[in-house]
């Protein structure tokens, strides 16, 4: 079993640190230190001091409106340029919806993964509305410039985002890292892993198949509550060879989850979407290298890296985002 928290990559990649070549034994870490995509440049987070999307009300939970004039960029996690003067002064990022461009097209990947019956979004709440929108027009070059390649090389993985509901409103499922391991102790990821065989073809329902899989063996979700409504483009990560596909999913029917081995894995918990949209709990990470990430400090924990650059992506999409400072800088070792 590959764990997510293992799919950590290295240097170049969509950001596993430079520091972090780590691939080893079989190991699939995506997990915070981890899409970093090296040199400096391309990060899963923007963590550039771009003017951001109005704030929405102050609320417990994310409602499903756009904000009236959200700006593009950076529009690629990987973008290390300085921030445009202006919403529409980026020349090279691609434009976002803002009431004027023609509206984004569905992509073909996720639809036809919905017309197989693999995906659905029957029956969500209405405040996954605007999620479910971001994930079905976002092109992968608004997420990273390390796209697979058309050779269909690389390891294929997957992680899953699983957005429930809790008592403060809309979460998501995250897990950490046990301290005692010898690469990336102590940091949050999403859960997921490497394909197996038995997960099926890696361009259809394989990495719906593996997120499910090694999400019940990493948490000991019951899978079968679950609602797969999504998968965001697959990201390359040079360095480690991974090719990660996010599948995001609806916990319809929640079931209990937790450790199910401490020599992997030191908790799990949710986290409120209203915790990661609040300005007071973002921060830039600075890595050794230099490089510069968007940051979470949520639950007691640092996240970064791979996971926190997928949910400031998301958060930016779905037009969640509220502006923050982006100056605010915190250590790797945050907390510890």
């Amino acid at each position: 079993m590959t764990h997510a928290s293992d799919m950590h990559t290295g240097e170049t990649d969509t950001h596993t640190g430079d520091s972090d070549t780590h691939t080893g034994d079989n190991e699939t870490h995506t997990g915070d230190g981890d899409t970093h995509t090296g040199d400096g440049d391309t990060d899963m987070s923007d963590g550039h001091g771009h003017e951001r999307a109005p704030a929405r009300p102050d609320d417990s939970r994310p409602t499903p409106a756009r904000p009236a004039d959200p700006h593009p960029g950076p529009a690629h996690l990987d973008d290390p340029g300085p921030a445009p003067a202006h919403p529409d002064a980026s020349p090279s990022g691609p434009a976002q919806p803002n009431g004027h461009d023609p509206a984004p097209a569905l992509r073909g990947d996720h639809h036809a993964l919905t017309a197989r019956g693999l995906l659905s979004t029957e029956g969500l709440p209405d405040w996954l509305a605007p999620v479910v929108r971001a994930v079905e027009t976002v092109r992968p070059d608004q997420l990273s410039r390390f796209l697979p390649p058309e050779s269909g090389a690389g390891r294929q993985s997957a992680v899953l985002i699983l957005f429930g509901e809790g008592g403060r409103g809309p979460e998501l499922l995250l897990m950490e890292r046990a301290s005692s391991l010898r690469s990336h102790a102590g940091q949050p990821s999403f859960p997921g892993g490497a394909l197996d065989p038995e997960d099926g073809d890696p361009r259809v329902e394989g990495p719906l198949r593996a997120a499910l899989r090694e999400a019940e063996e990493e948490t000991g979700l019951d899978p079968s509550g679950v609602q797969l409504f999504g998968v965001l483009p697959s990201l390359f990560i040079p360095v480690s060879d991974f090719v990660v596909t996010p599948v995001l999913g609806w916990w319809r029917a929640p079931s209990p989850v937790g450790v199910v081995d401490p020599a992997e894995t030191a908790r799990v918990f949710t986290v409120p979407v209203a915790d990661l949209t609040d300005p007071a709990n973002r921060a830039t990470t600075v890595h050794p290298s230099g490089h510069r990430g968007a940051a979470f400090l949520v639950e007691s924990a640092l996240v970064w890296g791979f996971t926190a650059g997928v949910i400031d992506r998301l958060l930016h999409y779905a037009g969640w985002e509220r502006p923050w400072d982006r100056d605010r800088h915190v250590p790797l070792d945050w907390g510890s």
